[in-house]
């Protein structure tokens, strides 16, 4: 008798998964263990002892052996009251926006349908795309102030007539704000519908939220994970009621779970905290830019976001990446991701201590990098 395959044999895997898919590699995380963590744009504060054990004591109340609330109800009401999410909207919570972005595609996924979004913007809009089949058109952004193209943007609304269009404000991974008057115009160009993705909200005071229910097709899609809440897995969508109710058919049932439900509500009845931290990390923002001009060898971009992109002098991002890292800190290195971010390198905004450590590390990279160049011209004249 023979022994039981380990292994699928390499033809059904062919046979069998999407050729699109056996095409991609899977989404990949790198290991952080003992580094200081700027790579994800999460938050680095953490909470005060008290209000550790005050969130431990909400935890003891919740029944793991029932199911969450299916809607979140309780959340939902707090999310309205909080974010001053409007009343006459619809609102449908995911796993975190991701979910979501993958709501809205299943929900509209027909063969021949397309995806629109900016480029370089958040790669999870082109993937979640092909997942669900839907054609994907990327509307490249302007260079080298990674501008919204109005022009080419309608241009390409026009002629691909896209289900979906996504619009990151502030853009991924660039930090940047759009135009305002520029979005209106897309938003009442398409035909489809045109989801703003705020999930870095908190850092700037522009918004479209406040402002929906001014054309019917637009959507406004948040995340909890920017502002210190990443490990809850929390996004939610907002619009008009007729889209959120059709979108809500394709959620999995009890896709909250209770943990998450219950902490998430603790966590934005602690507003004061959060906003404080929030400041905390707009100011390090600011005092971290300027920091990073001062350095020779990297040329960063304002932001609106709680990161900062970077560009290096040509063929040195991967040796930067890879001496912070040696050093001690995991930044995210964006070169060969788009053509626009050639020798990028996008840094989080962390702590007083932690953005002190990425710019000592920074430093001392660019030095070694430049000295190897001088080096290798002393080579070269030698031979």
């Amino acid at each position: 008798m023979s022994a039981p395959l380990s292994h699928p044999p390499a033809a059904q895997v062919t046979d069998l998964i999407r050729p699109e898919l056996r095409a991609l590699r899977a989404y990949h995380v790198p290991d952080a263990s003992g580094l200081i963590k700027l790579d994800a744009m999460e938050n680095p504060y953490g909470w005060p002892a008290p209000l550790q054990a005050d969130w431990l004591e909400t935890l003891r109340e919740v029944a793991l052996n029932r199911y969450p609330d299916p809607q979140g109800r309780a959340l939902q009401a707090t999310l309205r009251e909080v974010m001053g999410i409007p009343a006459e909207m619809g609102l449908l919570l995911g796993n975190g926006s991701d979910e979501l972005i993958q709501m809205l595609a299943l929900a509209v996924a027909v063969p021949g349908r397309r995806l629109l979004s900016l480029e370089p913007g958040f790669v999870m809009y082109r993937l979640i795309g092909l997942f669900a089949g839907l054609d994907y058109v990327g509307v490249p952004l302007r260079a080298p102030d990674f501008a919204l193209d109005l022009d080419l943007t309608l241009a390409a609304i026009e002629a691909q007539r896209p289900a979906l269009i996504f619009i990151a404000y502030p853009n991924n991974p660039t930090g940047n704000l759009f135009d305002a008057a520029a979005i209106e115009q897309i938003i009442a160009a398409a035909p489809g519908l045109v989801i703003i993705d705020e999930a870095y909200a908190p850092f700037t005071d522009a918004s479209f939220l406040p402002r929906l229910g001014e054309w019917s097709n637009l959507l406004v899609l948040r995340t909890v994970s920017k502002m210190g809440l990443a490990g809850l897995r929390l996004g939610y969508l907002a619009g008009p009621r007729p889209w959120i109710e059709q979108i809500d058919k394709v959620r999995l049932p009890y896709n909250i779970n209770v943990l998450t439900q219950a902490s998430a509500i603790f966590a934005l009845r602690q507003q004061a905290l959060l906003d404080a931290q929030t400041t905390s990390i707009r100011h390090g923002r600011s005092r971290l830019l300027a920091a990073l001009r001062d350095l020779p060898g990297v040329e960063p971009w304002p932001s609106e976001a709680n990161f900062i992109l970077m560009r290096t002098a040509p063929g040195r991002a991967d040796a930067l990446f890879d001496g912070l890292r040696a050093r001690g800190v995991l930044i995210k290195n964006l070169h060969g991701a788009h053509p626009q971010l050639a020798d990028c390198l996008r840094v989080t905004v962390g702590t007083p201590e932690e953005n002190a450590a990425l710019l000592g590390a920074l430093a001392k990279a660019l030095a070694e990098s430049a000295g190897g160049d001088v080096a290798a011209a002393g080579a070269g004249r030698e031979g």
